[in-house]
């Protein structure tokens, strides 16, 4: 996907929440990663080249989420966002995520904002807003990396947590990288001791707490540092389940509402002259 985690790891959960706010900056995408280590890094951070190792405990996560035949997790994102007057606020999205490979997946957004839903079968996308019980529905690809693309495209839908759950996370990760290394070590984030592994493009800083024995995800932070406050975020994953043999159909509530078709949220704002 040309969206990689560092462009679009931190947007909305699902549609922009109700709070009038401007949605998190979403950079350009990247551009291939280089062969090398990078002779640049990103204004005001040193060039400290590709650290094999770094990409060792990247690779390590990403075959234990592409390796599971389903998984489900908690998601917690906090974005910030700023007001009319340029004060930066703070907002907070859950999702519930459930994914049964090669083409289920369920996310269940209580809020922060309006609640939603997001079905997918391999064949149909559907996003539910349980408090106007509509349903959005739609033909859909028969790949989740397809999907999630069509579903930006078409509806300006996509999740914060995208590369944990396409079929190569590593390729996501790795595209456009400047810097990668090892910052060390926790024993508090997620509960488990965790390394922690810096990486960065042109664009995009960010830090990745990753599980030291079973390489799950715990806690990524990002900073936007060429755009306008350099807003940051954060994103927590916990709950983790892998195998076994989730349900994720949806269930008959969505399926008899009403039925409207998908739009980008931003479809019918004029554009300015």
């Amino acid at each position: 996907m040309k969206r990689t985690l560092l462009t679009s790891l931190f947007g909305f959960a699902l549609l922009a929440p109700a709070w009038g706010q401007n949605p998190p900056p979403t950079p350009p995408a990247a551009t291939p990663p280089a062969a090398a280590p990078a002779a640049s890094a990103p204004d005001g951070m040193p060039p400290v080249g590709i650290d094999p190792h770094a990409l060792d405990l990247l690779k390590a996560m990403s075959k234990t989420l592409a390796g599971a035949s389903s998984l489900s997790f908690k998601a917690v994102a906090t974005y910030e966002s700023p007001a009319r007057n340029g004060q930066p606020l703070w907002y907070t999205t859950q999702s519930d995520v459930t994914l049964k490979r090669p083409n289920r997946l369920r996310v269940i957004t209580p809020g922060d904002g309006a609640a939603s839903e997001f079905y997918y079968d391999g064949k149909v996308m559907m996003a539910y807003t349980p408090e106007a019980d509509l349903v959005a529905v739609a033909d859909a690809p028969p790949t989740i990396d397809a999907m999630l693309k069509l579903a930006f495209d078409k509806a300006a839908i996509y999740f914060p947590f995208t590369d944990m759950i396409v079929a190569d996370p590593y390729k996501d990760l790795s595209e456009g990288l400047v810097s990668a290394f090892v910052s060390g070590q926790s024993r508090i984030v997620g509960g488990t001791l965790t390394d922690m592994v810096a990486i960065a493009n042109a664009d995009v800083q960010m830090e990745i707490w990753i599980g030291a024995k079973d390489h799950l995800p715990r806690m990524a932070r990002a900073v936007f540092p060429k755009q306008p406050g350099m807003p940051r975020y954060q994103l927590d994953l916990s709950d983790w389940k892998l195998g076994g043999a989730p349900d994720v159909s949806a269930p008959a509530k969505v399926t008899k509402a009403k039925r409207i078709e998908f739009a980008r949220p931003d479809a019918d704002i004029p554009k300015k002259p």
